[in-house]
């Protein structure tokens, strides 16, 4: 395991969390973000839990813009070294497998995430991917990482159900407000429908707060979509996510910080991880074995 920083705290629940990340399986879980609407906080919701999932698992994890637009995106949430974008992803395609050429390709984040940013730029030469070259970029970069988060649009189209239902843990992001929870569970209802249901019953929802407080309404229909998906988590309101800048998650409010572990733990708990990681540190065996 690797050591828990002190913002994090310690406690069950991170320390569950930590020794899970420490024992993924291989074979690289892809975690896909979406929505049910636009402008809810996708991309910092990607980069917080990318950058704290990477302080977590030993082994690099990588994020992917996956917006398939020249603008937005992950690229206002790291500092960028590298004028690389996805773009540069595509070209290199079966070349993605060498770990040298995926991390030239990346930029960093300050917790050692890694980010594969959206290309905005619109030209002959350079342009946004279209969705089988995303899926072959995914593809090759999980052979290379331990652990995979896809940025992707809102879910209003074949291609983002797609991927969602290729995921290992469907992340679908709300605002905390009565419309927008609605939106999610109508989004959850649709894909039951659809023949989805494995969505829905893996997805975890996360209501992210726009104001300090939120209003006795959005905690009833909040309810209404804990019992439609795995696991519901609510962010509170913290003016860091806010800005458009290169985030941190350890600069988070103390409060922002013990959600978004609630939502790292909810994902690495439907990671698949070795035999011997199942019994968290300190439990015994069943039946008293070792």
């Amino acid at each position: 395991m690797r050591e828990i920083p002190r913002e994090f705290g310690a406690g069950t629940r991170v320390e569950t969390l930590w020794w899970r990340a420490a024992s993924l399986r291989s074979g690289c879980p892809l975690v896909c973000v979406s929505s049910a609407d636009g402008g809810v906080g996708r991309s910092v919701l990607t980069v917080g839990l990318g950058g704290l999932l990477a302080l977590a698992v030993p082994d690099p994890v990588v994020a992917v813009d996956g917006t398939l637009r020249a603008w937005g995106g992950l690229e206002h949430r790291v500092a960028r070294r590298t004028s690389s974008t996805v773009w540069d992803a595509v070209a290199a395609d079966a070349g993605l497998t060498e770990n040298a050429a995926a991390e030239r390709l990346t930029q960093v984040g300050p917790t050692g995430l890694r980010v594969l940013v959206g290309e905005s730029k619109l030209t002959a030469q350079r342009r946004p991917p279209t969705w089988p070259e995303m899926f072959g970029v995914i593809g090759h970069l999980r052979s290379v990482y331990r652990l995979a988060l896809l940025d992707l649009p809102t879910a209003d189209s074949t291609s983002t159900w797609r991927a969602l239902g290729w995921s290992t843990v469907p992340v679908l992001v709300s605002r905390a407000t009565v419309d927008g929870v609605q939106h999610t569970l109508r989004l959850l209802a649709h894909m039951r429908g659809a023949g989805l249901a494995h969505v829905p019953d893996r997805a975890v929802v996360v209501v992210m707060a726009t104001t300090p407080s939120v209003a006795r309404e959005v905690r009833a229909v909040e309810q209404l979509a804990r019992q439609a998906s795995a696991e519901l988590v609510r962010v509170p309101y913290d003016p860091v996510l806010a800005r458009a800048d290169p985030l941190d998650p350890r600069a988070l409010s103390k409060a922002t910080r013990s959600a978004l572990t609630e939502v790292a733990a909810a994902v690495i708990d439907r990671c698949p991880v070795e035999p011997a990681a199942v019994l968290s540190p300190g439990s015994s065996a069943p039946n008293g074995e070792d």
